[in-house]
């Protein structure tokens, strides 16, 4: 599913206009962003929680001519789904 469809099912499940879906959808993402770049969970309890995670520097292989390459450690954000999100 693409933004444009979400923000079209958003508004047919609340009422909502497509504007108004689309403004709830653009500040819930930015209020997620903000929290978990600051390093706090972002918990929606039976949906799932996103948390900012750090991976070590690792060791690589660049593909295309073989050679080894450092790989930098990085901070990356991890989704775990809920109880309820699982199929």
């Amino acid at each position: 599913m693409t933004k444009p469809e979400l923000v079209d099912a958003l508004a047919e499940r609340t009422g909502l206009k497509k504007k108004d879906a689309e403004m709830f959808l653009n500040g819930f993402m930015d209020v997620v962003t903000e929290t978990v770049k600051s390093g706090e969970p972002v918990v929606l309890v039976g949906f799932g929680k996103f948390v900012l995670r750090e991976r070590k520097a690792r060791k690589g292989v660049n593909p295309k001519t073989r050679q080894p390459i450092d790989i930098p450690a990085k901070k990356t954000v991890v989704f775990r789904p809920g109880k309820e999100l699982h199929a």
